[in-house]
């Protein structure tokens, strides 16, 4: 056991300690197995959307969409396509009777993963991601969930005319979950 005490093992050990906590902050492997349910109710001007993260936590079933949809204008529309992890869904901009807007995604379903974002993008959605941050872009804030629906509020002063995209965005690695293409 002597040959366990030499410099030249311990220092290896702790090097390969330290470099197994580092990888497992980064890659968080246990989140591939998690997941984050949110089922926010459809945003009516009464109800407007609640914007703040919900981690692990879900809310009550949304309302039915007649009694809920009241004035709510689709401004937008687009599907959810896969980019580097499996993602399902749908994208909608609404536009409710105040004037506000919202990006609602609805029945998604993706990864969990480390700092996901949901981003607005200038550019087209390809099958490949290495272009969504290439041009401008806005964040709407975390993912509340990667399965359900939830809102994300719009800033007034978005150009919806030139942001013509939404990204699943994953700001640790920069890549793309999944993307869809607003019409």
């Amino acid at each position: 056991m002597k040959f366990l005490r030499h410099p030249v093992v311990l220092t290896a050990a702790g090097l390969a300690a330290l470099a197994f906590a580092v990888a497992m902050y980064l890659f968080q492997p246990w989140r591939l197995f998690t997941t984050v349910t949110v089922d926010e109710a459809l945003p009516t001007v009464s109800s407007a959307p609640d914007v703040r993260p919900r981690a692990g936590t879900a809310t009550p079933p949304a309302p039915s969409a007649s009694a809920s949809s009241q004035g709510v204008e689709e401004l937008a529309t687009g599907a959810f396509v896969t980019h580097e992890h499996a993602t399902t869904g749908t994208a909608r901009v609404l536009k409710l009777p105040d004037g506000t807007r919202v990006l609602r995604v609805e029945n998604l379903k993706t990864s969990d993963g480390p700092d996901l974002r949901v981003w607005l993008s200038d550019q087209p959605v390809t099958k490949s991601w290495f272009n969504l941050d290439d041009g401008r872009h806005l964040e709407l804030g975390h993912l509340k969930g990667n399965r359900g629906n939830a809102n994300y509020a719009i800033p007034a002063d978005a150009d919806l005319g030139t942001l013509t995209s939404v990204t699943i965005w994953c700001k640790r690695f920069s890549v793309s979950f999944g993307a869809a293409a607003l019409r």
